[in-house]
């Protein structure tokens, strides 16, 4: 597990459970070998907003709409972000493995309501084989993220992170 992302659960006393699995990099593959529905796995798709660096937090099993996103923030130009914009920002963290506490590196935060459903948040913890399982109302407390709808469920056969209006 990522150190900053510990020191920082542990600083705010969070009760959190920590799931070993086998070397996995999609997310849906994480849920599979993990044994969690791709329902109730988030994952992290980094995005641009206007040339801002951002994190966009949904189901595994979800598309981000990011027609969506950029209609409720406002914004001009939403789209994928080029891991040369962010890697340097998660120097602890594998590349595609990270956490989804933004804030933990200025980031703004966006999470899909589908994932507010649950009582409990599991996400990547830094690594490409271990979780980190805490309840969804202390993530958000945590992460003080903006909450809507922006995931349309996963169509078989279809794959990836985005649909675009």
């Amino acid at each position: 597990m990522l150190k900053r992302l510990k020191e920082y659960l542990d600083q705010h006393k969070i009760k959190y459970q920590t799931i070993t699995h086998s070397t996995a990099y999609t997310a849906q593959e994480i849920a599979g070998k993990a044994h969690i529905p791709g329902k109730d796995l988030a994952k992290v798709v980094m995005i641009s907003i206007d040339d801002e660096v951002a994190m966009a937090v949904l189901p595994a099993s979800h598309l981000a709409d990011l027609s969506r996103i950029k209609e409720v923030t406002g914004a001009h130009h939403v789209e994928l972000t080029h891991e040369s914009d962010y890697k340097d920002l998660f120097d602890e963290s594998e590349p595609g493995a990270m956490a989804p506490f933004g804030n933990l590196y200025g980031l703004r935060v966006f999470v899909a309501t589908a994932l507010t459903e649950d009582e409990y948040i599991v996400f990547n913890a830094g690594t490409h084989q271990e979780l980190v399982r805490l309840s969804y109302r202390d993530y958000e407390a945590l992460v003080k993220p903006q909450v809507f709808s922006f995931s349309i469920k996963e169509q078989r056969g279809k794959s990836g992170n985005i649909r675009e209006a």
